[in-house]
């Protein structure tokens, strides 16, 4: 099998818009938290998100193509074009037959979705929908967009796993470089849900936390006290590449990619698995898929969305598999930059990628309560970020469904 190597990273998140601002905020603690500034909140039961900061699309994409595109398309656009300049890629010498495009979105023009009906049922009942309303909303445009601005011809497709969904996008586009069926692959995910049904449903779901009054400090991933996520928007792209390729046109290799491993609860609509039985199979499967043992894993980046019963059952699976390790550090970025939903494993999979790279790992925040079942069980790593020689990191992600997708990269050597 062909080695696979990360040569280009992107993000836009609500804690910084590029990159380099995502990492040092994550690794300062700065929570993306704040009061919605998209909807009138007054009558929702959750009034607060990780929306994006400081950000203009326009600034980005031409008005007249923007109109064609739902947020979360602008979104992936934005941060793959980071991801191709970090990696120094001209895409004008290479075969574009074997570089693809594998692109996640859990749910889509959800916005779009939402207010063409709204601007349909206000009317008289004749049916007047925009003439992009289809392709702004459905959840493959994205990837093909990205393939039609670069000229991308090769394997080319959209995934879908709920929560889980932009780690499962990268599996793929590692197994399709590791089996020989493209060089390149742009890979990760963009959501951009934080709309009034996205909010009223969570929240009808009692899957959102509810505390206004303090919305920074809302996402407490493992605290007795947790009470629901935080949504959030945003994207992140990673270019995944064969290493002799990469090697051959002089690109900076920031870390190999090693492991993946998909499985299923099995078990609800909603909810995970109480035992953690989905997540123990996901994460032995990309531990067998690495040829490691768990003790190598250095980092570990958990789902830990901050929900009562979706915390304890990721403790339960990583005691599980990988015993009392104390030496094993856990951390859950999502307490500051909140749930990108079907965009969190990319994004995360970058803060792995970094941890990688720069041997540091990002705090969680929040967090002053651990579960006491866990209390010392494990180098949680909060407040502050933990200085100390990352290897390997683990990437978990989670999706409505039972959907499970855990990633591994390595410090490449």
């Amino acid at each position: 099998m062909r080695r696979v190597v990360v040569t280009g990273i992107g993000a836009l998140t609500p804690i910084g818009n590029t990159v380099s601002d995502f990492w040092e905020a994550l690794i300062n603690g700065k929570s993306g938290a704040a009061p919605i500034t998209y909807f009138e909140t007054e009558k929702f039961k959750t009034k607060f998100a990780c929306e994006l900061k400081k950000f203009n699309p326009l600034d980005f994409i031409k008005k007249s193509e923007a109109r064609k595109y739902d947020l979360y398309t602008q979104y992936a656009l934005i941060s793959v074009e980071e991801a191709i300049n970090n990696g120094n890629i001209d895409f004008s010498h290479l075969n574009k037959d074997r570089i693809g495009v594998i692109w996640g979105s859990g749910n889509g023009g959800i916005q779009t979705f939402q207010e063409e009906l709204r601007t349909y049922f206000k009317g008289d009942g004749t049916p007047r929908f925009n003439p992009y309303f289809i392709p702004k909303m459905i959840v493959d445009i994205a990837s093909g967009v990205i393939s039609i601005k670069y000229g991308l011809r090769g394997v080319n497709f959209a995934t879908v796993s709920a929560c889980a969904t932009s780690n499962t996008a990268i599996i793929d586009a590692y197994n399709y470089i590791k089996w020989n069926k493209a060089d390149m692959i742009i890979t990760g995910g963009s959501e951009a849900a934080i709309t009034e049904s996205s909010v009223g449903g969570f929240n009808a779901s009692r899957a959102l936390s509810t505390q206004n009054d303090n919305p920074q400090t809302a996402s407490r991933p493992f605290d007795i006290n947790r009470d629901g996520f935080v949504i959030g928007e945003g994207a992140g792209a990673i270019i995944l590449e064969e290493l002799e390729s990469a090697k051959k046109r002089g690109a900076n290799i920031i870390a190999e990619i090693v492991g993946g491993g998909m499985a299923a609860d099995a078990y609800h609509l909603t909810g995970t698995h109480p035992e953690g039985n989905g997540a123990i199979l996901g994460m032995k499967n990309a531990l067998e898929d690495a040829n490691i043992e768990a003790s190598q894993i250095n980092y570990l980046n958990a789902h830990a969305t901050s929900t009562p019963v979706g915390d304890i059952s990721e403790l339960k699976a990583i005691d599980s598999l990988f015993g009392r390790m104390n030496e094993l550090s856990i951390s859950a970025t999502k307490s500051m930059t909140g749930h990108l939903l079907g965009a969190a494993g990319a994004i995360e999979a970058i803060a792995c990628i970094k941890a990688v790279h720069d041997d540091i790992i990002p705090p969680t925040m929040n967090t002053t309560d651990v579960e006491p079942e866990y209390k010392g069980s494990f180098n949680f790593v909060l407040h502050k970020a933990q200085k100390q020689k990352v290897n390997y990191a683990m990437n978990n992600t989670f999706g409505f469904g039972g959907h499970i997708a855990t990633t591994i990269f390595k410090k490449y050597q």
